[in-house]
């Protein structure tokens, strides 16, 4: 019995150990080197062998060895080749898992790293040349210097912070209530405890200090050049604000009444309110010397062809506005709504009264659980979200929580089938849904499912919302010259739009639906590129010194996460739902900063580096 307890405590340690390398795996840094990190994981594999068998107990050392001398550029090409059948002959001779998965696990970087494999070997180094950077700032598309403002809040300085922001980011109010923060997932202070709540520091920054009060950066010299940006949403705007930073004329057009694409029509007020949303945009258009025109459509109000003749370059900036229908039957009937048509009716005050409806929605994404969120506070009677896989469901998990919370009902391996209306009035009546059962993994790890042996079934609605996906408006471009494939606007990394001289475009017309920060990051690229292509190199200056890296003791710190309305309060009015940070969690929070880009990676020749 002594022996089995002194077992059981070994083994809780164990799992203890196992809880913070955990933590460890999620925080690999960006520009580790790939063979690197596959040499480590295979580790794993040998620490974990028996031992009994010879595959897997000889071959994954052999394997090992073979890899150590890749790394340290003492290999000839021929290795792949010996590499590829030792571990080809342990995935079919190892005994168990153990063998099996780091065999494999090899033979799947040998695929998906090739040249990375021959780069070292013939080059002695990786073949990005790849080097370790500041995680925040490299997993954020903008590359916001998150230690900057992070290290302004500490001292006090909110000012200062949302300038440091607004050097990449002309949407500090905006991101700091929606961002999805991938800036986070890398964190290092992971290595410690927890990743740092930066969304909740950037909230807590631009809720002392709102961003149209705080002065925007000086105007370069007039340059004399117009430039024409489509669409007032947050790549067009954050386009808008560095070029009129950079002495450009910049004219927006906007086909909605109001500025702000899908910030404004695609999230609803209790995530973004709107007065909050518009001291972003009165900050933007503040900047320089920006014209807008709204309720303007180009191909009905004013000609791409006239844009073209009138400015010296355009910028593309459409969103995804348009809802995608299913190719199916009865679609169209009455109650069948997209879900980012569903949004943007209710940003427009044309709510639908759902009370006593139910509600059936059809997708896993942001934008779904926004439209089942709205339809609670609008009423429904229930809410019910299908998916066809648990992979479906790419929301941020806080969103699924919260709409869970909220009473939204959530079932997963049903696929959907076709839609039932009324003969006599067309409108909705239920929809038909298949059962399936998980199958396996496809080559990027994500479940499959097959149709289950259960008969489909009816499940009674009232309104149905397809939160399936969302499209760009590109119609009137592409019958103007502008090159398209799939309703997608063909530009490159640059921003410029295939064979168009002086046209650029990014955003979601080039993507496909993306984040607002994806959004932002396309601007901003545009922007320094339009510039180059009309002759210039500005810089937009930068007014703020960052505050000097002092020593963290890393002793394991609670994270202070922001809170939220009670749900039942919440689901009756669209009241924004996040609650401000106290000052001492801020405080608190900020100095849980590991400051990154002074110490480890972030120390560059010449001081401060730049990302």
């Amino acid at each position: 019995m002594r022996k089995l307890a002194k077992r059981g405590n070994m083994n809780e340690r164990i799992d203890v150990v196992l809880r913070k390398f955990r933590s460890r795996m999620t925080s690999y840094p960006p520009g580790m080197c790939p063979l690197a990190l596959y040499r480590s994981l295979l580790h794993i594999s040998m620490s974990q062998s028996c031992g009994k068998c010879v595959p897997c107990r000889d071959g994954l050392s052999e394997i090992d060895y073979m890899l150590k001398s890749i790394l340290n550029g003492d290999a000839t090409e021929e290795i792949l080749e010996q590499m590829k059948s030792k571990c080809q002959m342990i995935a079919a001779c190892a005994d168990c898992a153990v063998g099996v998965v780091g065999a494999n696990l090899i033979l799947d970087s040998l695929s998906e790293f090739e040249d990375e494999y021959r780069s070292h070997i013939l080059n002695g180094r990786c073949a990005e040349n790849d080097i370790q950077t500041v995680p925040c700032i490299s997993m954020c598309p903008a590359h916001v210097d998150v230690p900057g403002y992070i290290a302004m809040i500490k001292e006090g300085d909110y000012e200062g912070a949302v300038k440091v922001i607004r050097n990449s980011n002309p949407f500090p109010t905006a991101c700091a209530m929606v961002c999805e923060h991938p800036c986070e997932r890398k964190c290092r202070r992971t290595l410690v405890d927890a990743p740092l709540n930066i969304r909740g520091l950037k909230k807590y920054a631009v809720d002392q200090a709102p961003v149209d009060k705080v002065g925007t950066p000086k105007v370069n010299v007039k340059t004399g050049k117009k430039i024409a940006v489509v669409g007032g949403g947050p790549t067009g705007m954050t386009a808008a604000y560095f070029l009129a930073l950079m002495g450009h004329e910049i004219a927006i057009y906007e086909e909605h009444e109001k500025l702000g694409g899908m910030l404004r029509y695609g999230i609803p007020e209790y995530r973004l309110p709107k007065e909050r949303l518009d001291q972003d945009i009165n900050a933007i258009i503040a900047s320089g010397d920006i014209k807008v025109y709204c309720n303007t459509k180009i191909g009905r109000d004013i000609s791409f062809k006239e844009l073209r003749e009138q400015f010296d370059a355009v910028y593309l900036g459409l969103g995804a506005q348009l809802g995608n229908r299913m190719p199916m039957e009865n679609a169209d009937a009455k109650n069948v709504i997209p879900a980012a048509d569903f949004l943007q009716a209710v940003a427009n005050g044309n709510a639908p009264d759902l009370s006593g409806k139910k509600v059936v929605l059809i997708g896993g994404g942001n934008v779904a659980m926004d439209a089942a969120r709205t339809a609670v506070r609008l009423n429904a009677e229930s809410i019910h979200v299908f998916t066809r896989k648990r992979d479906d469901y790419t929301a941020l998990q806080s969103e699924i929580e919260g709409a869970m919370q909220e009473g939204v009902r959530f079932r997963t391996l049903l696929s959907f089938l076709n839609i039932e209306a009324d003969n006599d009035t067309n409108e909705v009546r239920a929809v038909w849904l298949q059962p399936e059962i998980l199958a396996e993994y496809d080559d990027y790890g994500m479940m499959t499912t097959e149709h289950s042996s259960n008969y489909p079934y009816r499940f009674k609605c009232d309104y149905l919302i397809l939160g399936v996906g969302q499209r760009s408006d590109v119609a009137d471009f592409e019958n103007e010259g502008v090159p398209v494939n799939r309703g997608r606007i063909l530009a490159d990394e640059t921003c410029m739009v295939s064979k168009m001289d002086g046209i650029f475009s990014g955003g979601d017309c080039v993507t496909g639906p993306s984040t607002a920060i994806n959004a932002i990051a396309a601007g901003q690229v545009a922007a320094y590129n339009i510039d180059e292509y009309l002759g210039y190199h500005h810089k937009v200056s930068k007014e703020t010194i960052i505050p000097p890296a002092y020593p963290n003791p890393c002793v394991p710190t609670g994270r202070a996460e922001i809170e939220e309305k009670d749900p039942f309060e919440r689901r009756t009015n669209f009241d924004h739902i996040e609650l401000s940070m106290t000052y001492e969690e801020a405080m608190r929070e900020a100095g849980r900063c590991l400051r990154c880009d002074h110490y480890g990676c972030g120390v560059m020749e010449g001081g401060r580096g730049e990302w």
